[in-house]
């Protein structure tokens, strides 16, 4: 078994912070700065035992209870609450022999990674491992190799989780099913996580990467890719981005202040099977940059290379029933090329595949079935943000027609913190009752992400 070093080794005690104390602002800091989170109360947590502590004096406080780790898809101010900082709950063991790791409630996915790596073992997570894996699995957790094994909570095998009593509790398939089927993929008011154990998979290599063409196609290119992704094998998975790229000068020169279409292809099938997957749309078009070949596995963020350090941005969010031909129009005349618009980029990814299958018995996943996941973003500067919510909503709006709800963990700014209307009736009424049944007094449900 490898053991992952803790970033907050050698830290014993929690601190606890108010809005005046130094370190306050570091510790309730958003991914997304448009939100700027303000709880009564802090607590850094350094130990499970801390959770627990910190759950029990909020209820005797009457304050609610949230949570975060990195800071990602926070929507909510968390006026009123007592926050509980996982992130320093970050430790990774893997032991090869099972597959598997048991991860700390605030780890990201690159420390998983890091850990995995050298057993040929990879976790399913995202397209950014900046994420923490927690909130990731919480919400079903989608991502490049799900079309091959599944999401992140089809491979869940064990949940520690301190609830709305204060009770550490160890939950799986034979130890409360009930709340180990809401904590696969129904993402918020049950509790805090402290560890879970997950399965891993054996994969150290992909061919996978982008291809950028100029933005002047993408009418071309659109419903070609729309076609193509249908004869795809559950190996190979796609998305493609509609990007407006700013003038940084860390980008590529051929890519700074471009528009772009920005096609993204992940394969477990060799170099040479991966190649010829990619040829009927690599040559839609004269590419600008073509960057997809051989990498380790441990190096999939290069793929849709996400921004990695936090900013202001509105987003919004949908599942897709379908793509057709009028759908794409709609998603060209807000997004496409001659649009004047400030959105930095609206995105469709494939789905299908393992996803739809599911696997390890019950579940909350959202999004089973749906053929297509569209996603929007706009920067929140100055002198553009006061329009970015209509156009970043403008795109969700675009294509209602075809819409099937939203992933929780892509729900946007434009869902807020409501979660209910992401899965259908039966398992919301599902999820409602077990977060009733361990939350009678709605502790984790008065602020923050929630069910209603």
């Amino acid at each position: 078994m490898s053991v992952a070093p803790s970033t907050s080794a050698g830290i014993d005690s929690p601190a606890t912070l108010s809005p005046a104390d130094p370190g306050y602002e570091a510790a309730v800091a958003a991914f997304n700065t448009t939100v700027t989170p303000r709880p009564a109360l802090v607590v850094e947590a350094r130990s499970p035992d801390d959770v627990v502590a910190a759950v029990r004096r909020a209820a005797a406080e009457g304050l609610a209870v949230t949570v975060q780790a990195t800071g990602h898809g926070l929507v909510d101010d968390l006026a009123g609450s007592l926050l509980v900082s996982t992130r320093h709950l970050d430790t990774v063991r893997v032991d090869p022999a099972t597959a598997t790791a048991v991860v700390g409630g605030g780890a990201t996915w690159k420390q998983v990674i890091a850990a995995a790596a050298p057993h040929g073992l990879m976790p399913i997570c995202g397209s950014s491992s900046g994420v923490g894996v927690a909130g990731f699995l919480l919400g079903g957790g989608h991502g490049p190799l799900s079309r091959e094994f599944g999401v992140g909570s089809d491979h869940l095998r064990r949940v520690r989780i301190v609830t709305a009593d204060g009770v550490e509790r160890d939950v799986d398939a034979d130890r409360d099913p009930e709340l180990f089927a809401a904590l696969r993929g129904g993402k918020a008011g049950f509790g805090v996580v402290t560890e879970l154990e997950v399965g891993l998979v054996p994969v150290t290599r992909l061919y996978a990467g982008g291809v950028f063409f100029p933005g002047e196609a993408a009418r071309e290119i659109l419903p070609a890719w729309r076609d193509w992704v249908t004869t795809l094998p559950d190996e190979a998975s796609s998305s493609i981005a509609l990007l407006r790229l700013p003038p940084d000068p860390s980008l590529p020169p051929p890519l700074q202040g471009r528009f772009v279409v920005h096609l993204r292809f992940t394969t477990t099938a060799s170099a040479e099977e991966g190649a010829a997957m990619l040829a009927p749309v690599r040559s839609l078009a004269e590419p600008i940059a073509d960057l997809v070949a051989e990498m380790p596995a441990a190096g999939l963020d290069a793929v849709h290379s996400d921004p990695t350090d936090p900013m202001p941005v509105w987003d919004g969010s949908a599942l897709l029933s379908d793509l057709p031909d009028a759908a794409l129009e709609a998603l060209l005349a807000v997004a496409g090329p001659g649009v004047e618009t400030p959105l930095i980029m609206a995105e469709l990814r494939a789905l299908g595949g393992a996803i739809d299958r599911g696997r390890g018995g019950p579940d909350s996943v959202a999004g089973r079935g749906a053929a297509f996941a569209l996603y929007s973003l706009a920067p929140m500067f100055p002198p553009v943000a006061g329009v970015a919510p209509a156009v970043a909503k403008g795109v969700v709006d675009a294509l209602a027609p075809w819409a099937v709800g939203a992933l929780p963990n892509f729900r946007g700014a434009d869902h807020g913190g409501v979660l209910g209307p992401l899965w259908d009736d039966a398992v919301f009424a599902r999820l409602l009752e077990v977060a009733r049944r361990y939350d009678p007094e709605g502790v984790f449900r008065r602020s923050g992400i929630r069910l209603v």
